[in-house]
């Protein structure tokens, strides 16, 4: 007597469900993590540009908001940044929340810290 091998149509309409809610999940997570990265690109090009070390605040914030700009950075204004001095290196730093909904009223939230300064 031979046992029977394979899968039950019961065991792969879930196996299909979880793999669907988990591509759902990835497709929805996936885009403010790219633009987080794309904000700590444009903060950290900023902050080692030499031709701002001596820079207003105000110039400051207009590079970042070019660089932002070409980045397609929604999240993070140019009034939202944190300019500092720090042994005379520039530091640039950024705090956000971004609120994805899922379905119904399940969202997931995420908080986005950036900063320049060497780490």
């Amino acid at each position: 007597m031979k046992l029977q091998r394979g899968l039950s149509l019961n065991a792969l309409m879930m196996g299909g469900a979880v793999l669907a809610l988990l591509a759902l999940l990835a497709m929805k997570a996936l885009p403010p993590w790219i633009e987080y990265g794309n904000a700590v690109k444009a903060i950290k090009g900023t902050a080692g540009d030499s031709s701002l070390k001596s820079a207003s605040v105000a110039q400051v914030r207009a590079a970042f908001g070019r660089r932002a700009d070409m980045d397609d950075v929604k999240s993070v204004a140019p009034a939202d940044l944190d300019i500092t001095k720090e042994g005379g290196e520039l530091v640039i730093s950024f705090a956000y929340t971004s609120k994805v909904p899922l379905f119904a009223n399940v969202s997931l939230v995420f908080d986005f810290e950036g900063s320049s300064a060497k780490q």
